[in-house]
């Protein structure tokens, strides 16, 4: 029986299962106009009664809080093969008035590109459009919105030794939302964010079009680099710039209780933070831990420091430098592990030292539990007695993590308005507030202490607005009515936080691209507000 037949025969079972089916139909009636032949259409498009749309929906959720059975589904995902299949797609979401998300690697902390509560929606799932091309002599590559970052970097190593992109350390991070949200990673501080190596891109806009850097325009162009892309279309690929490393990288880890210090390494370390070495990035994990009194043999709640760094050198000159700049560390050579930059990639992501380069390959290595994640941005050093608070908060809480991710470098050297994303010099280091559980129904409580510490930092952050990361997505820094449209008004709220005054310029940008705002999320750009 022909597919299309049998979908019009079952329209008629019932009025909720057809008014889906009527959507579906719609759909594929258009994409057959647009030139997509019924036999491919069968291979891109599911709808709920498909054997294969959980399976598709659920492979890239990453947060167990948006794999729910009361979690909104999706009418109908599609999973593009070809650039022209997502022209198609944006065409008959327009034509249909169909709300449409758009997913890469589905590490949308509050599952915004795959999930919203106003009302039907599809789902472009980008992961089958994942090519990379490599060029050495050039030094650039184009890699298309679905890959992931480990696949990136497998690709970028097995071409050269000495060459990498600077961009986050999950290596199951879609490229597509990553770049585009301003990326970053342990190469910051020497070169910038992915942004800032950026070369071009490629991306449907609202009519279909398939634009590149000249096609689509500076202004465009500019937005994509930091705004985030699913408020002006469909990033299809990045060209991106290859930066150079050397042969050999030296990483540690040194661990630090308060009984050992710790509170007084975190004050200096935020000290030297954005001015030391650019070669060198210093990551702090702040983790709730138990000590035992060695004499007392009494078990007390505390916390571990830990400070994670990646240094563009050997270990003898890292010493050198550690010894000048951060001698309260005690960092020694047998502290310190030399290898290729492609194991320092394994090292980030939590690997032992046998794991081989592959392992980046898998898209599926991963478990995943339940979330949540909030940020800040830090301008002036956390005093010693509000480092001692925030520890003894996070003794009791005994949940939530945090993590510094030092700034300084090359992020000082380049304009807060050269791209959308604003937050650069005067930023010591941005915070992200990391809650993870595994036990279900715990939400509503275990989200209320991460907002409990977030409450207990405001008088150190950023103000101003308090400044947030697009790529920590966070719903609570908007207004959460979920309208179906985003006014300018609630947009500002979290819109000022975000890209601080780069918001109205990403404004006028969305209205003269997308003004009946087709690419919306909860927190998407919104349009200008019309009217005198």
């Amino acid at each position: 029986m022909n597919f299309l037949y049998f979908v019009v025969f079952l329209c008629l079972c019932s009025f909720s299962i057809g008014a889906k089916d009527n959507t579906y139909n719609g759909f594929v009636q258009c994409l057959i106009a647009n030139k997509i032949p019924n036999s491919e259409i069968q291979k891109l498009v599911f709808t709920p009664t498909s054997k294969s749309f959980t399976p598709v929906l659920q492979s890239y959720i990453r947060n167990r809080r948006f794999n729910l059975s009361t979690t909104p589904k999706p009418n109908i995902i599609i999973t593009p093969l070809q650039e022209f299949h997502v022209q198609a797609v944006v065409i008959c979401s327009k034509k249909l008035g169909m709300q449409l998300k758009i997913r890469s690697g589905g590490h949308d902390y509050e599952g915004l590109s795959y999930v919203t509560k106003n009302g039907p929606f599809s789902l472009l799932d980008m992961s089958n459009l994942r090519a990379i091309d490599v060029s050495i002599p050039d030094e650039t590559a184009w890699v298309q919105s679905g890959a992931l970052l480990g696949e990136l970097y497998y690709r970028i190593w097995e071409k050269s030794k000495v060459h990498a992109y600077p961009g986050g350390v999950c290596s199951l991070v879609g490229v597509g939302g990553h770049i585009a949200g301003a990326g970053y990673g342990n190469l910051l501080r020497k070169y910038g964010l992915t942004i800032d190596n950026l070369i071009d891109a490629k991306i449907v806009d609202v009519q279909g079009r398939l634009l590149d850097r000249k096609a689509m325009g500076e202004d465009l162009f500019w937005a994509i680099r930091g705004g985030g892309g699913a408020s002006f279309g469909v990033i299809v690929s990045y060209r991106i710039q290859l930066v150079r490393v050397p042969p050999v990288v030296t990483t540690f880890q040194v661990e630090k209780t308060v009984a050992q210090n710790a509170t007084d390494l975190l004050f200096r370390w935020q000290s030297i933070a954005p001015k030391i070495d650019p070669n060198l990035f210093i990551r702090v994990l702040v983790q709730p831990n138990s000590e035992t009194d060695a004499a007392t043999k009494v078990t007390q709640k505390s916390v571990k420091v830990s400070f994670i760094a990646e240094y563009l050198g050997t270990a003898d000159s890292l010493e050198t430098l550690m010894d000048k700049e951060f001698p309260q560390l005690g960092l020694k050579k047998q502290d310190c592990r030399e290898s290729s930059w492609i194991d320092s990639v394994l090292f980030w992501d939590n690997f032992d030292n046998k794991t081989k380069p592959e392992i980046l390959l898998d898209r599926q290595h991963n478990t995943y539990n339940y979330l949540k994640r909030k940020s800040d941005y830090i301008q002036t050093p956390i005093p010693v007695e509000g480092l001692t608070s925030l520890f003894k908060k996070m003794s009791e809480l005994q949940k939530v993590g945090l993590v510094f991710n030092q700034l300084g470098g090359k992020m000082d050297e380049i304009a807060s308005t050269a791209t959308a994303f604003p937050h650069r010099a005067g930023n010591i280091f941005m915070i992200q507030y990391s809650m993870n559980w595994d036990e279900d129904g715990a939400e509503i409580a275990n989200i209320g202490l991460t907002k409990q510490l977030f409450e207990l930092m405001t008088p150190y952050v950023s103000k101003n607005p308090r400044q947030a990361f697009l790529n920590y997505r966070d719903v609570d820094i908007g207004i959460n009515d979920h309208s179906p449209t985003t006014s300018y008004k609630q947009g500002k709220v979290y819109g000022l936080k975000l890209y601080n005054t780069n918001f109205d310029r990403l404004v006028k940008i969305k209205t003269a691209v997308d003004p009946e705002n087709l690419f919306r999320n909860d927190q998407s750009i919104p349009t200008a507000p019309k009217g005198p």
